[in-house]
């Protein structure tokens, strides 16, 4: 396991870089990202192979909530990682059957909202080497909304980056929309690559995600 470090390594080493975002100045998201507090610890468990992604919103993520910790790996102890009581202070963030209500998480005492970042494949494998993850209540969304991650392609309909499905999960469990604003950094940083790549090849490969 490897915890994600404060400072990031600079996805394009070559090019001068903002020393708090890691982006390249070109393409600084300081001046639009926002934080945001909550009263949930949020444990972002990233698979290596998305950690290498640089368009990933984890690292945006780990900088808009205050309270919020990034670990990548793929098989993590859970009392190392969230404490000895982890059945009893911790929800997945995942689809699933018999899924907890935000109510129902703020009844139980939970104090930590695990999330796992990755493709579907990357998180199944996430889960399948890790079954402790198996044992946890899980907090399922209902997005009214289509992704707004226009550059990248999803299996389903309903799903969210990891950004945008914790923003929403935030939401619900604190009973207002306070959080998302941490998305206007994402939503920026999608634009800056829809306009590097021109609006052309993006409507020629991203079209039906509009």
């Amino acid at each position: 396991m490897l915890v994600y470090p404060s400072t990031i390594l600079p996805l394009m080493p070559s090019r001068p870089t903002c020393s708090h975002c890691q982006r390249p100045l070109s393409v600084c998201l300081c001046e639009t990202i926002v934080q945001r507090d909550s009263v949930y610890r949020v444990l972002i468990l990233q698979h290596p192979k998305e950690a290498r992604h640089a368009l990933s919103s984890a690292p945006l993520l780990r900088r808009s909530i205050g309270n919020s910790c990034l670990l990548v790996g793929e098989v993590f102890d859970p009392p190392e990682i969230v404490g000895a009581n982890w059945r009893d202070t911790s929800v997945l963030l995942y689809p699933g059957e018999s899924a907890m209500t935000a109510s129902a998480v703020e009844s139980k005492g939970i104090s930590q909202l695990i999330v796992l970042d990755g493709t579907w494949r990357k998180t199944a494998k996430i889960l399948h080497l890790n079954p402790w993850l198996g044992e946890l209540p899980r907090l399922a969304l209902q997005p009214n909304s289509p992704s707004r991650y226009r550059i990248r392609k999803a299996p389903r309909p309903d799903s969210l980056s990891t950004i945008e499905a914790t923003a929403e999960a935030l939401n619900l469990l604190h009973g207002n929309t306070e959080f998302t604003a941490i998305l206007g950094a994402f939503e920026r940083m999608i634009d800056q690559q829809i306009e590097a790549m021109g609006e052309t090849t993006f409507k020629r490969n991203y079209a039906d995600r509009q």
